[in-house]
């Protein structure tokens, strides 16, 4: 199994000069109708600015010369429509970044490279890196960035090794671009409680575990255990985490996922004991009580996860699978046995097993269809490679049909 060796290519950061309101707000319209219309467009903050920098200090300005050294301090001191932008370099705080305050919709705070410039946040120096096993991390510590605001912009940085990447809560109508969330020790990004209308564009997200829980619960993005509608998941990429690519836990308001790719998920890949992480790529939803909510997976990916491909994990609700690809998953490659799904255009090859449908609507797919479906291609080294300078996944031929049915994900 191919391991992505986590380079975004410094190359490609050196294009991203500016920020892109165009492509995002294009990005937004691109997930879709419906809830995807309800996602915010990203527009460049207009009240000023604040620059930090590792060499920076506290007790400066926060001018592009006189910079500020810290994160939080750029935080406390921003106002309604301020870009934070960070110099180059590894901030190591010691305890994490808290956002607390909400920005509005004519003036959204935003958090950035600037100009493209390598920017990492390590959380390794925080409390809970690791937690001991069956040991609880309290919310507040949660978290290298611990948001529980709105109208709030991330873009363009690193967050590693920290007690949670991003843990964001009851936050609604905000922005996370082009990030990398790595090495975490719980899920990369994490979006909880009364939540909507958050855009998660072009994440890069892998290898995030959890000791404490024997990896039963770091996935690359979660967005799980509360509601709220309008939220979008678009072009992401999630691979090699302990649990699952993505995880919708107990989440009840429609969540919009497209064009995008898990995959490696569900191993041990640290010899964590009594291991008992999941290995689904997409898992929408379910939970104790068995939960309906309507999700819905366009034009994505599930390859070589320990476990299933797309999962509905037991929720009821009128999920939608449309036109995405299932290959070589150990598992099943679709499951919607328990839900009361719609099916369609779906591609599942070389799994354990093709499908489990139940009662759901099944049409088009490559079950239904019948024969064998040779791929095009199975190098998946493009899909998997530096993104392009605008951030998106490269296009490949990777797991489209040999005779070009339409059937499966295109990206």
């Amino acid at each position: 199994m191919r391991s992505h060796p986590g380079n975004r290519g410094r190359t490609v950061r050196a294009l991203w000069r500016g920020l892109a309101a165009v492509a995002l707000a294009a990005a937004v319209a691109a997930a879709g109708a419906g809830a995807a219309a309800a996602a915010p467009a990203w527009s460049p903050a207009a009240a000023g600015e604040l620059f930090v920098a590792p060499n920076g200090n506290d007790s400066a300005p926060g001018t592009l010369s006189q910079p500020l050294r810290t994160l939080q301090r750029a935080v406390e001191l921003a106002t309604p429509g301020t870009t934070i932008q960070l110099r180059a370099g590894t901030y190591a705080p010691s305890t994490n970044i808290r956002i607390l305050k909400d920005g509005t919709a004519s003036a959204p705070y935003t958090i950035t490279a600037y100009r493209g410039e390598n920017v990492v946040l390590d959380g390794e120096n925080m409390p809970h890196t690791p937690a001991p096993v069956d040991g609880s991390i309290p919310n507040m510590e949660r978290g290298v960035l611990h948001i529980e605001a709105d109208y709030w912009r991330i873009v363009d940085i690193d967050i590693i090794r920290g007690p949670y990447g991003i843990f964001c809560r009851d936050c609604s109508n905000n922005v996370f671009d082009r990030l990398t969330t790595r090495d975490n020790y719980e899920s990369g990004l994490h979006i909880q409680a009364a939540s909507s209308n958050n855009l998660v564009s072009n994440l890069d997200s892998h290898g995030n575990r959890d000791p404490r829980n024997n990896g039963e619960s770091a996935d690359g993005l979660a967005i799980k255990e509360g509601s709220g509608s309008g939220n979008v998941v678009r072009g992401v990429r999630l691979w090699n985490n302990s649990d699952d690519g993505f995880d919708a836990w107990e989440f009840l308001s429609p969540i919009t996922v497209t064009d995008s790719v898990a995959w490696g998920n569900g191993f041990n890949r640290w010899n964590l004991p009594d291991y008992t992480g999941d290995g689904n790529g997409w898992k929408m939803g379910g939970g104790d009580e068995d939960l309906p909510a309507a999700h819905v997976v366009r034009n994505s990916i599930a390859f070589d996860n320990a476990v299933g491909g797309f999962i509905d994990n037991s929720n009821p609700g009128a999920l939608r699978f449309e036109r995405n690809t299932a290959w070589r998953n150990g598992g099943t490659g679709f499951d919607v046995a328990d839900a009361d799904a719609v099916v369609a255009g779906n591609l599942s090859v070389a799994n354990a097993r093709a499908v489990s449908l139940g009662s759901s609507s099944s049409s088009g797919n490559s079950w239904d269809i019948g024969g064998s479906w040779p791929l095009a291609s199975t190098n998946s080294s493009v899909i998997t490679g530096p993104r392009t300078s605008s951030g998106a996944i490269p296009s490949s031929n990777f797991l489209h049909p040999a005779s070009g049915a339409a059937v499966g994900a295109r990206i």
